[in-house]
């Protein structure tokens, strides 16, 4: 009897080939009833999926109220099981003729392991041909969320039929979707399924048919058609994707996405996938021939990968191309993709050892905003050769340097609005002349600490020099004799020839102290943890006339509370500001020792300046003057579990105003409901003291968005996010979701900034989320999530990248060791 087992694993595998495209979006089951479809059979062994691991070792037990028949054909009847491992095998009558295989199950059949639960009426087959037919079929699986039903499954071996069967994730009670299909041909061993006229119906609603199309069973992967992507825009139209997935190896595989946009034409992308022991890479590739709107074929190839060389290197690259520079504009669905002016393409090969970090790596830039020139691209690096090396010596004592040679080039620039009259008559394009560096920076750090304090001297030295090209170092020459109030034509040859080694040399010292105060106190009923941290660091840097440097790829930190611990205030090696400054800080904290949550968080900083900073990036910069710089002070208060207030303020006390403020709250609802709300506001600090505030005014704007439950179904979401200096939004979206047990609807209008000229585009994304099954329409997870912070509850705790810190396998002389 230890074979007649073999006849009901088959329909698990039948029972899992609807639902075989599941998505990997977090899903809500909570509006489903409690109760199972199938509830779990009394006399039925507890599910073990590690017993179910070996089954196939384990004898069968055969239980009954009655035993008739012959030795030859056995009869059991009133209470038949069958125990096996996980597997359970009930009936009402059971006859097995041990000479001929024949077997009879009848009357409620029920089956059960650690994947699926299943009932029937009848069973019957042959164990020797392994032919064996089932009939009138209910399953419920167990392992995931999904049920179903059949008329009868017939099976041969590995190779089966289910005739009109159904599946849903849906209680039988609320059968919002049902995927149902007249004939199902499954194949065990090739490991995948046919379905034929398969049908999907929300509601009674048909919605998707397909006369024909294959699926995978199990973890293999199989070539077939994908969900397909619906929407409307007012930038591409009536907007149609239908993915098509190739399974090529075990190894790699490609997705066909042939694109209809009514606007523009038919379009083609592709998505090819690679993954070996040693690496992984995906190539992605766009052809749209003779865009309607822009009369010219456009695409994009975009590649990365990694392939790990040995325990210590691995080689990487992220290469990017497009057509032309509106491309971005035009096929991108981010506000950030808006807004990106460029594409960098970047390989080379990185090391990390226990003391160390090094690299060898280029890169390219290319132009994607129409309105701008290749001069506002950066230099690319052709090569860049870096290594970071830092030993602790002794307790006390920690050395290591950071050094970095580098190429730059750069693209040949030419004008687009006429005002290089040169190209206009020529057709030549101008060059923008480059150079080699070469910058080393050794230091020496003392760490001193003990429970309450710490002190850290560090003394570096840093060197700096160049290899630059004629016209770079002419260039350089002649805008140092302008700023020097001399005119360039009455100057001598001598005079205009620039230095095409110049160099740097200079010491660094700074002195990072601070002490770690604590005590218990009580605010009402809570016990915190209230700490005081005041911090001193004194930065000490000589001048060095630096005007005949290039300005490669360094610019001026944006002044934060980073900035106060920093010993340059730029991000390059090009520039090295003299310093005599001292920062006194001070931060507290109230911990809550009963939960560990930080309710409370102040800072509040500023550098005296001891002496003039005369260095600067360029000859508009103004120089920091002696005195002291803006205030910074920072807070985060969390008013309870569901509200946080957080400000971030800096004022300037020498023109007594206010430099940056951003204050931003969020409220937590229940049922994952939240609402965000932000200001902030920044002024250039290089704009004149006597501009008005609107003209000295870098950025002012306002962001509300939030996820607004207003039952257990439905919710609002929505975002305006409006730039109060320009008096214009930068994105609205507003939206509706309802939710079931099985089906999800989401609906958003979108209306936001394509270019930066401020043109608007309008976008209506809808999306169905069959939940246990896949979802069908444009993303509209991806634009939520990306405009509401917090739409997925965990990203509030996730720990962003910094946007000033370094990689791991970048160069930063700038990082305090």
């Amino acid at each position: 009897m230890r074979r007649a087992l073999r006849l009901l694993p088959l329909p698990l595998s039948i029972a899992i080939c609807l639902p075989a495209l599941a998505d990997d979006k977090p899903v809500n089951w909570g509006l489903c009833p409690v109760t199972d479809v199938l509830p779990v059979f009394d006399d039925a062994p507890k599910a073990d999926k590690a017993a179910a691991a070996t089954r196939d070792q384990q004898p069968t037990d055969i239980e009954g109220d009655q035993l008739t028949g012959t030795s030859v054909v056995p009869n059991y009847q009133g209470n038949v099981a069958l125990k096996r491992g996980d597997q359970f095998l009930g009936t009402d009558n059971l006859s097995f003729d041990t000479e001929s295989g024949n077997y009879i199950a009848e009357g409620n059949v029920r089956y059960q392991d650690s994947s699926i639960r299943m009932k029937a009426r009848r069973a019957e087959g042959n164990q020797e041909s392994d032919t064996h037919k089932i009939s009138d079929i209910q399953y419920q699986l167990v392992s995931r969320r999904g049920n179903g039903g059949a008329e009868s499954i017939d099976l041969q071996g590995a190779v089966g039929q289910m005739h009109r069967s159904t599946y849903t994730t849906c209680d039988p009670s609320q059968p919002v979707w049902k995927l149902s299909a007249p004939q199902i041909e499954v194949d065990n061993d090739a490991g995948f399924g046919t379905a034929r006229n398969a049908v999907l119906r929300i509601g009674k609603v048909p919605i998707l048919w397909a006369p024909y199309f294959k699926f995978p069973i199990d973890d293999r992967r199989q070539t077939g058609l994908l969900y397909p992507q619906v929407g409307l825009s007012g930038r591409n139209g009536f907007d149609y994707t239908q993915p098509i997935y190739l399974n090529l190896a075990p190894n790699f595989d490609d997705t066909l996405m042939p694109r209809y946009m009514s606007k523009r034409g038919f379009m083609l992308d592709n998505e090819f996938r690679y993954l070996y022991d040693g690496g992984r890479g995906e190539l992605l590739t766009a052809y749209l021939p003779n865009d309607k709107l822009r009369d010219k074929d456009r695409g994009r190839v975009e590649f990365s990968g990694y392939h790990n060389i040995n325990a210590n290197w691995q080689a990487r690259a992220s290469l990017a191309w497009v057509s032309d520079e509106r491309y971005l504009e035009d096929f991108s669905n981010r506000l950030l993709g808006v807004t990106t002016s460029n594409l960098q393409s970047q390989i080379g090969i990185y090391g990390t050892g226990e003391n160390w970090t090094g690299g060898l790596m280029a890169d390219y830039w290319q132009l994607t905003d129409y309105t701008l020139t290749e001069a506002s691209l950066p230099y690319a690096r052709q090569p860049r050769l870096f290594v970071n090396w830092d030993k602790p010596l002794l307790p006390w004592l920690e050395t290591g340097v950071y050094a970095e040679a580098v190429n730059f080039t750069h693209l040949d620039v030419h004008e687009k609005f006429g005002a290089d009259q040169e190209y206009e008559r020529t057709g030549v394009s101008r060059s923008m002349d480059g150079g080699s560096r070469l910058d080393v920076k050794p230091y020496v750090s003392m760490p001193f600490s003990g429970a309450a304090w710490y002190v850290t001297p560090t003394l570096a030295y840093r060197y700096t020099g160049y290899d630059l090209e004629r016209g770079l170092a002419d260039d350089i020459r002649r805008q140092n004799l302008i700023a020097a109030g001399i005119d360039p034509a009455t100057a001598t040859p001598d005079q205009l020839r620039g230095n095409t080694s110049p160099s740097r040399s200079l010491p660094i010292g700074t002195i990072d102290a601070g002490l770690f105060f604590d005590r218990e106190t009580k605010i009402g009923d809570t016990r915190f943890l209230h700490t005081l941290e005041p911090r001193l660091f004194y930065l000490r840097t000589p001048y060095r006339d630096q005007s005949d440097l290039p300005v490669f790829d360094t610019r001026d930190f944006t002044f934060s509370w980073g900035q106060l611990f920093r010993d340059s205030r730029y991000s390059g090696a090009d520039r090295q500001n003299d310093a005599n400054q001292l920062t006194m800080a001070v931060s507290t904290r109230f911990i809550d020792q009963d939960t560990g949550k930080e309710r409370f968080s102040g800072s509040i900083g500023q550098i005296l300046y001891f002496d003039d900073s005369r260095v600067t990036l360029n000859s508009s910069e103004t120089p920091v003057e002696q005195g002291k710089s803006a205030w910074i002070a920072d807070t985060n208060y969390m008013i309870n579990d569901r509200w946080t207030l957080g400000a971030t303020y800096q004022w300037d006390p020498k023109y007594k105003r206010e430099d940056l403020a951003s204050v931003r709250a969020r409220y937590l609802m229940s049922n994952d409901g939240i609402v965000n709300l932000t200001y902030r506001s920044r002024l250039n600090p290089q704009a004149s003291t006597t501009a008005t505030r609107r003209d000295r005014t870098l950025l002012e704007q306002a962001d509300l968005s939030f996820l607004y439950p207003l039952n257990e179904r439905w919710s609002l979401v929505g975002r305006y996010y409006y730039s109060i200096q320009d008096r214009a939004p930068l994105e609205i979206i507003g939206g509706v979701q309802w939710d079931s047990c099985c089906l999800a609807v989401r609906a958003i209008a979108r209306r936001y900034v394509r270019n930066r000229e401020g043109e608007l585009n309008n976008s209506f994304q809808i999306e169905f989320v069959l939940k246990g099954l896949s979802s069908i329409g444009q993303n509209t997870d991806r634009t939520l999530r990306r405009a509401i912070l917090g739409y997925y509850r965990d990203d509030l705790y996730l720990v962003p990248p910094s946007n000033t810190g370094a990689a791991r396998d970048d160069y930063d002389p700038n990082q305090i060791p």
